[in-house]
């Protein structure tokens, strides 16, 4: 596999991204995508259980606050999303946006660079030095131990069903 250019410049260079464990489905329409197992090129939406202190949930409950945190994604951050299942590594992934996107990502190790960063940073995504192989459940639709996500309204749409060849 050929190396994009600069690709060695990168925090992330040589690493696996990959998910954490956190609630997510797909939704609406297929998109742009490589061909390859677990990517769809539909939209993400993460879900994320809201944990109160005492005061803050009184008034959440005044207030009627919802109890939960939806992240909806770009269509882009939606493909890295599906790519960053800790069995490609930086550069895999950096190739797979730049074939799909070419100058709409450029430059392309830039971009994905800052989007594993914001990912990282909001505790969505962490980068190991070698591949995931099961080691903690990254598939669609799993609720995380410590949250309690109600079920989703089927109105809603989001599929949560594996694609052939993703793994839990």
């Amino acid at each position: 596999m050929a190396q994009i250019i600069d690709s060695s410049t990168s925090r992330y260079y040589d690493q696996y991204p990959c998910r954490l464990p956190v609630w997510w489905g797909r939704y609406g329409d297929i998109g742009p995508h490589p061909e390859g197992s677990g990517i769809s090129g539909r939209k993400v939406v993460i879900r994320i259980e809201k944990k109160f202190k005492k005061i803050e949930s009184v008034f959440a409950k005044i207030l009627r606050a919802p109890k939960e945190l939806r992240r909806p994604l770009d269509i882009m951050n939606s493909l890295l999303w599906e790519l960053c299942d800790g069995t490609r590594t930086f550069q895999e992934i950096c190739k797979q946006l730049d074939s799909t996107y070419h100058e709409e990502i450029a430059p392309v190790v830039n971009r994905t660079t800052l989007g594993i960063a914001s990912l990282v940073s909001k505790n969505l995504m962490l980068v190991i030095d070698e591949p995931l192989e099961g080691k903690w459940d990254i598939g669609p639709g799993i609720t995380p131990s410590g949250q309690t996500l109600a079920p989703l309204d089927e109105r809603m749409k989001i599929d949560c069903s594996l694609l052939d060849g993703e793994h839990y």
